[in-house]
């Protein structure tokens, strides 16, 4: 979106919030990669505040995610009482502005700035790995804990994967060719096939955040979780959603500016490390350790392929929908063998 229609929209964002304080400087610090934009927001008497504003997806989802988000910060327990950033409120509830001109639909939210620690190495070691599946493992308890309690979402991983199948079926040359198209539907097929297969609706619904990219979230001097900011892709679902991040966290590879998304980082050895340590703390079954490979057909199917274009920029989006077909679909069932994984987690199968 073009830099003066984003910050327009953002002064009318704030006043329908406070008119009564003046807005001194809109400073964009977006990351770049996706098409959501961050803004620092800089006052008269210089307080400073966060606006994220989004054209992607259904407004009602985001407004749904954000309140469920802001339920679950007020509700999650020590130490993760203050780890999730905060949107604004207004009237007791998550102010959201939603503007609407020609074809412009776009929606705004503000948090307060997130106070940021460390960061973990971009190429972690097996310390950090370590530490980082016990901070998951309290963290996805915890969660567990506060989701009796939370706002119910509408979005499902079925509902997502039939709106794709609903799109080729409008319009099948905006994925490719035939054989393409054909391998999106034998891919849908078989991700709702081992859903059934693995039991996954008997799964625990959470909340989840997806991307757990080092750039997300900040730790202590002790690697602890101390703040999180990023919920571009979150959804009430299965742990097991997190996982294919956290393998790449701990990848051998590490964090890189470039990225792809190969299959094999969730049975390379330092994964395997990062889950004996999780299953400690918080005890994985059968049922979801071969699941891992449907989550992660679903993250290709859903986050790639249906809404690259709209969250990825161009370049990446084409860059990625390219590779799923090449590469990401090909290697689901080829390249993931869950029984490494229960060896070494030493689960009866």
């Amino acid at each position: 979106m073009e830099h003066e229609l984003s910050t327009l929209i953002i002064r009318k964002a704030w006043e329908g919030y406070d008119a009564s304080r003046t807005i001194r400087s809109i400073e964009d610090i977006s990351a770049n990669v996706s098409t959501n934009q961050v803004f620092r927001i800089t006052f008269e008497d210089d307080d400073i505040i966060i606006a994220k504003l989004s054209s992607f997806g259904h407004y009602d989802y985001f407004k749904e995610d954000h309140r469920i988000i802001q339920s679950l910060s007020n509700n999650l327990l020590y130490p993760f009482e203050n780890f999730l950033a905060r949107s604004l409120l207004k009237n007791n509830r998550v102010y959201m502005y939603r503007y609407r001109h020609g074809k412009t639909d776009a929606w705004v939210v503000f948090y307060n700035p997130t106070r940021i620690m460390e960061r973990m190495p971009r190429r972690l070691e097996e310390s950090h790995i370590r530490k980082l599946a016990q901070q998951a493992a309290k963290f996805h308890k915890a969660c567990s804990r506060a989701s009796k309690i939370l706002p119910k979402s509408s979005k499902t991983m079925r509902k997502d994967i039939n709106s794709l199948l609903e799109q080729i079926q409008k319009d099948e040359s905006a994925f490719g060719t035939r054989s393409q198209v054909d391998m999106l539907k034998y891919h849908c097929d078989l991700y709702l096939k081992g859903r059934a297969k693995y039991a996954a609706n008997t799964f625990e619904t959470i909340p989840v955040f997806i991307d757990w990219n080092i750039g997300n979230f900040s730790v202590t001097n002790k690697q602890e979780f101390y703040s999180r900011w990023d919920y571009d892709w979150f959804r009430m679902s299965n742990r097991i959603m997190d996982f294919y991040f956290f393998s790449r966290v701990a990848s051998d590879v590490g964090d890189r500016t470039v990225f792809s998304y190969y299959i094999t980082t969730l049975t390379e050895d330092r994964f395997i490390l990062f889950l004996q340590e999780y299953h400690k703390l918080n005890p994985l079954t059968a049922n979801e350790v071969y699941f891992m490979k449907e989550a992660y057909r679903f993250f290709i199917l859903n986050y790639v392929i249906k809404d690259g274009k709209h969250f990825f920029h161009e370049q990446y989006a084409k860059k990625l929908q390219q590779e799923a077909y090449d590469i990401y679909l090909p290697s689901v069932d080829r390249d993931f063998d869950a029984k490494i994984i229960l060896d070494a987690l030493k689960i009866k199968y």
